[in-house]
């Protein structure tokens, strides 16, 4: 990949679309690396009373504004579509009625104005999150995606191959967020709200189970701690008074957080690479983020996150991945389906 990148001279902006589950974003980024602009449109408040995204509101909601969504992005980027060299998008793996509405944006751009169109993987897209910040990054680290629908590890080689090798049998991370805050009549989205509760709250007030930590493979499992939280509150309804939820929220982040870390971690060390990269919407989390960078440096390892606001999904990092693509001539024609599922 650098080496690529070091062939091209000329400046390459690269139009970003992504609309994979409930926000629609659109971004311009310059050489793989420079964000111009980066517009998020979120559903968050309509989804709000579902306590989790309803797919037919949510393409309803990306077909209303997608068009406001790229122009505004065009407009603060500076960069009108005659300068744009490619458009890029998200095809999979996400909401099929989501993902139809930023992939026929996009053939549309492409074919009125007789550029490429380059189709990304939603999951590479985040790994690729980190160049934007880090953009000497090089190859060969290990690669956490933890989100509402994914807990993902993967090996980076050298070459910027990539192989999954681990990933979650059941209840991703952030999906196990959501169902416990709903359980517990907090709200939606239940990420941030259990971390912001967590920090009142006492993380050894329960001694949760920590799934698969000792599973021998780098797979991840959550339903069966959401199970547990639900089964010891009913047993016993007192550790659902108001005053022991921030306790409660403490322990379950724990527990989640310590078999991310110990399990990513194992990754490096069995791989031998000192870099591991963090990303997707539960890589927002502040315990997360504070115990990678605390074992990072118990272990010698360097920890890339990227920044709140490009952990969650935006279209840099769509454009980002897209441009490197672009450089490989790796295109695709019109009829570029989409996905509902896919490994990378």
């Amino acid at each position: 990949m650098d080496a690529i990148r070091e062939k091209n001279k000329k400046d390459i902006y690269i139009l970003g679309i992504e609309t994979s589950c409930d926000d629609t974003c659109a971004s311009v980024v310059k050489n793989g690396s420079v964000i111009l602009s980066n517009v998020v449109s979120s559903q968050n408040e309509i989804h709000r009373k579902y306590g989790g995204v309803v797919p037919e509101i949510a393409s309803r909601k990306h077909i209303e504004v997608i068009d406001i969504v790229i122009n505004e992005a065009l407009e603060r980027s500076g960069i009108n579509l005659d300068k744009i060299d490619a458009v890029s998008v998200t095809n999979r793996p996400g909401l099929i009625g989501s993902l139809l509405v930023g992939v026929g944006a996009a053939k549309a751009i492409s074919y009125s104005k007789n550029i490429p169109l380059v189709a990304v993987n939603h999951l590479k897209a985040h790994i690729y999150s980190n160049i934007l910040k880090n953009p000497d990054i090089k190859g060969g680290f290990i690669g956490l995606v933890v989100s509402g629908g994914h807990s993902s590890l993967y090996f980076v080689d050298s070459d910027w191959n990539i192989k999954e090798i681990g990933h979650t049998v059941d209840d991703a991370a952030g999906e196990a967020y959501d169902k416990i805050a709903r359980y517990l009549g907090l709200g939606y989205p239940g990420g941030p709200i259990i971390d912001r509760l967590s920090k009142r709250g006492d993380p050894y007030y329960i001694d949760f189970p920590k799934p698969m930590m000792n599973s021998g493979d780098f797979n991840f499992s959550f339903s069966g701690l959401k199970t547990s939280l639900i089964y010891r509150t009913k047993k016993d309804e007192k550790l659902t008074a108001r005053k022991n939820i921030p306790s409660l929220a403490a322990s379950f982040q724990k527990s989640i957080v310590d078999v991310l870390t110990e399990k990513t971690i194992k990754a490096a060390s069995k791989f031998g690479v000192k870099n591991i990269l963090i990303s997707g919407g539960v890589a927002a989390n502040s315990k997360l983020r504070e115990e990678f960078l605390r074992k990072g440096r118990e272990n010698n390892i360097k920890i890339f996150i990227p920044p709140l606001y490009l952990c969650m999904d935006n279209a840099a990092m769509v454009a980002c991945l897209g441009y490197y693509r672009y450089l490989e001539g790796r295109f695709d024609d019109l009829k570029v389906d989409v996905y509902s599922r896919s490994d990378i």
